[in-house]
């Protein structure tokens, strides 16, 4: 069967008809309907984090929905992730949920260190649109390009980084990093966190490469969802290790 993972469809170069092709092939799968557009990403990915962003407000008003707007996002993420077919709604709803955690994360950072960090927040929210520009930018000039090499590093790196990250959090169960985990362990936090920053910066080439690659080969149009999808996920990703990042320069993690 045809995985749908994000993750495992970067790597493997699947085709959305359900066959398997090579990385750059303009080989066109057998389906009728309109074809995904450039516009098509941008248009589904502009809806999906308009309803991201009204979800954030709604978590930092109402901070206590933060650990259940977490898991009932996890839940959607791998409901959209392993479900063959893509699901505006499942997006939607994915969108709305992880808005909702991050903005009362958010809050809650703002708050921890609100006199070490006073901006904290808008930091984060910065760098995260200056990553995304300067990835974009490094991607369409060519300057990073995506290639078998290029693929082979990233899934290791990736491979290591949450293998790291699951002993992390399992050690913050015995007090490990005062309940941070290694995050808390002085300068190797602040090495872990820079790698989570690194590797989900390049996260995004691959996943412009995606699309890029999705439209060559004439993905259907509701593709777009799902390359909204993986956007945001991405996105997130790379915001909340922000937050971490500039909390542990702030001195006081």
């Amino acid at each position: 069967m045809a995985s749908r993972n994000p993750v495992l469809i970067r790597a493997t170069g699947e085709s959305f008809g359900g066959e398997t092709i090579e990385q750059g092939s303009l080989t066109q799968p057998e389906f009728s309907g309109a074809r995904l557009t450039m516009d098509d990403v941008i248009v589904k990915t502009g809806m999906l984090f308009a309803l991201l962003l009204v979800g954030a407000f709604v978590g930092w008003s109402s901070p206590g929905l933060t650990f259940v707007a977490f898991f009932l996002g996890l839940g959607l993420a791998f409901a959209n992730i392993f479900k063959k077919q893509v699901s505006p709604g499942l997006v939607l709803a994915y969108g709305a949920a992880e808005g909702v955690f991050l903005g009362g994360l958010s809050k809650m950072y703002a708050t921890a260190y609100a006199e070490t960090a006073p901006n904290l927040v808008s930091q984060a929210v910065m760098g995260t649109l200056i990553a995304f520009g300067t990835m974009l930018f490094l991607y369409k000039s060519n300057i990073i390009k995506v290639n078998g090499k290029f693929k082979k590093v990233f899934m290791v790196a990736m491979v290591s980084y949450l293998v790291i990250a699951v002993a992390s959090l399992i050690s913050s169960f015995f007090g490990v990093g005062g309940g941070w985990g290694f995050y808390g362990a002085g300068g190797l936090g602040m090495l872990l966190c820079i790698a989570g920053v690194a590797l989900a910066s390049f996260s995004l080439v691959m996943d412009f490469e995606m699309i890029t690659q999705s439209i060559a080969q004439g993905a259907p149009e509701k593709e777009a969802w799902r390359m909204a999808f993986g956007l945001a996920i991405t996105l997130v990703w790379l915001y909340t290790e922000l937050l971490r990042l500039i909390a542990i320069f702030s001195g006081d993690e």
